[in-house]
């Protein structure tokens, strides 16, 4: 994650200068990988015929520990078992060009309250 020196912010999207005091004093920092579910919705369809096989997916809002909010998916779960304030921790999709998507899964032992959706 991207970090400014002088205020200590966490600085998300990454840009050339931090939001919060417009300083460029920037840096990168290694992320534990690791949140809380902030949001969430289950999708039973999609809008390309190629990934209704990765139907139902869940799209959903993760509040990182450093304090940056991401939007991402939720994978290794059933959608019920997933809540508000479930923890999940990081884990990558190895993309067909080699890039890594980061999606999140449940931590272990972690339960949120699925009856906030």
């Amino acid at each position: 994650m991207q970090w400014c020196r002088p205020c200590e912010h966490v600085v998300f999207y990454p840009r050339e200068v931090c939001p919060r005091c417009l300083g460029s004093n920037l840096e990168w920092r290694d992320s534990p990988g690791t949140g809380t579910v902030y949001a969430f919705s289950v999708h039973y369809r999609t809008g390309s015929p190629e990934l209704m096989d990765r139907t139902p997916y869940v799209v959903a809002l993760v509040d990182l520990t450093e304090g940056a909010r991401l939007m991402t998916n939720i994978v290794g779960c059933e959608p019920d078992d997933i809540g508000v304030g479930m923890g999940v921790q990081v884990t990558w999709e190895l993309l067909a060009d080699g890039r890594h998507l980061p999606l999140f899964e449940p931590s272990t032992g972690s339960h949120g309250d699925s009856s906030r959706r």
